[in-house]
């Protein structure tokens, strides 16, 4: 009788010590399977224009959890709208903002529209080359701040970092200088591993403007679209 005891103790002992396992691996290989995605920009990144609200954020999302079901993807979005390089910088300072960049698995970085329209005034026309020469050293100075921020706090998390379009993209004027700051963003990306570059400029080129833009600068729902695919296509997720 005891010995029946005992075997039937060792078998109960040793189901609960398989499902606590079991139990054990599958959180284990869950939390392994769980990828937090930072986002840092202005209006574009916030999703200004997109009539469903999503923006290229959004749409990643939906894209990422239909193309990797198997992966847990979640996007925290830090875009605001009006931002500037300098403003994200002083974002990545408050605490939780901070928080979010240690946790982080990976970043999003679409910053310098504002300091190139900004600095010339608001608009594109006319053209003011020297303010823009000047703010364009100013904004290198900023991006650079922004990746050795999260290179700093998260130094193995990869960057994602997207290239300015051309919201005019019938003025060569304007086109010369969007190339200008892209050269820059592109060659800030070939100087570290960690770092893709991925250009917006060619998406809209060609296109009617109605039909991708809801005013002169934002995107509409399908021009964010575009955005969202070519980072799918740009990316190694």
């Amino acid at each position: 009788m005891k010995n029946k005891i005992y075997l039937l103790a060792g078998l109960i002992l040793l189901g609960i010590g398989i499902y606590l396992s079991i139990t054990f691996l599958g959180e284990e290989k869950k939390a392994e399977s769980n990828q937090s995605i930072v986002a840092f920009g202005d209006s574009l990144t916030y999703g200004y224009g997109d009539e469903t609200e999503e923006g290229y954020i959004g749409r990643l999302q939906t894209k990422l959890d239909r193309t990797f079901p198997e992966k847990n993807y979640t996007i925290t979005n830090h875009g605001v709208y009006g931002f500037k390089s300098s403003d994200v910088l002083q974002q990545m300072l408050k605490p939780e903002v901070a928080q979010d960049i240690k946790n982080a698995d990976m970043f999003i970085v679409y910053i310098g529209t504002n300091d190139l329209l900004k600095s010339n005034g608001g608009d594109l026309y006319p053209l003011h080359h020297e303010k823009l020469v000047e703010a364009k050293d100013i904004y290198e100075d900023k991006l650079n701040g922004i990746l050795e921020t999260v290179e700093t706090a998260n130094s193995d998390a990869p960057v994602i970092l997207l290239g300015l379009y051309n919201p005019y993209p019938d003025g060569d004027q304007i086109e010369k200088y969007i190339d200008h700051w892209n050269n820059s963003i592109r060659k800030k990306a070939e100087e570290d591993k960690n770092i893709t570059y991925i250009s917006t400029n060619e998406l809209f080129k060609g296109k009617n403007k109605k039909q991708y833009f809801a005013d002169s600068l934002h995107p509409n729902g399908k021009g964010y679209e575009m955005i969202a695919d070519r980072i799918m296509e740009g990316f190694s997720f």
